[in-house]
């Protein structure tokens, strides 16, 4: 019997893992105050141009410089944002993001941050939906299904998919099973599962089938499509300095 021969998985280069990803696209941005974004994927996405773009993200971008979905927003490729934040964390720290949405430029969807991680698990784990208490009496729960449970008040949640994932890893092989370090992991490993396309970009060198220890894989292979080896200085040198007309910079 021949054995079916693996897909490559392997992308020589960022650029080319994005491509092909077209304008009014759904894409999953992972990371907590910046920890597990895939700077990387989100540069190279900046340089493809797509637009009409909806992102789902747990924030909507810093003030620091760093490159993260801010740098799309800024740059008017985002369409819609669905986060857990929609304000300034300070007045002093405006968001290119709290400027577009203050002036109509941009439409926002305010996903609590334990119901919007439910929502995408739920996608990826191919459930209909969940009742939680969260927002309950609030604006967010208007026009939902509400169902008493035991004496107390819940509202229908649905799943949450997307048409990409842009994943970092720790660790990966060519298989595409994933590990994640410590706090890293955040959004990632759900965020992989929920799309239909999931793209990685890892800090170490890409292993051999076999070498990652089966017991500490965080995301198994089948969930992911393309991955990019991030270099050792931590970006190509082709986006040192950050995408050109941004002033953003990786770190």
């Amino acid at each position: 019997m021949e054995i079916p021969v693996a897909k490559n998985k392997i992308y020589e280069t960022f650029d080319q893992a994005v491509a092909g990803i077209p304008d009014g696209s759904t894409i999953m941005f992972p990371g907590f105050g910046g920890i597990g974004s895939p700077q990387n994927l989100i540069a190279a996405l900046h340089r493809l141009g797509a637009k009409n773009l909806t992102g789902i993200s747990n924030g909507h971008g810093g003030t620091d410089g760093r490159v993260d979905v801010g740098t799309l927003i800024e740059a008017g490729q985002m369409r819609k944002m669905i986060c857990a934040f929609t304000a300034p964390t300070h007045p002093s720290r405006v968001t290119p993001f709290a400027k577009l949405y203050a002036d109509d430029e941009i439409e926002a969807e305010l996903v609590p941050q334990g119901t919007l991680a439910e929502r995408i698990r739920c996608a990826g784990a191919g459930i209909g939906g969940f009742f939680t208490p969260t927002s309950v009496g609030t604006e967010l729960a208007e026009g939902k299904e509400h169902r008493e449970i035991n004496g107390r008040t819940y509202v229908l949640e649905y799943p949450m998919p997307a048409d990409y994932a842009f994943i970092r890893a720790w660790k990966a092989d060519t298989l595409g099973n994933l590990k994640f370090r410590m706090a890293q992991r955040n959004f990632n490993p759900i965020m992989a599962m929920a799309a239909t396309v999931t793209i990685v970009e890892v800090e170490n060198d890409i292993a051999a089938p076999g070498d990652l220890d089966p017991d500490q894989i965080h995301t198994p292979g089948i969930y992911v499509d393309r991955i990019v080896r991030i270099p050792e200085d931590g970006i190509w040198p082709d986006v040192a300095g950050g995408p050109s007309g941004t002033g953003r910079t990786f770190a």
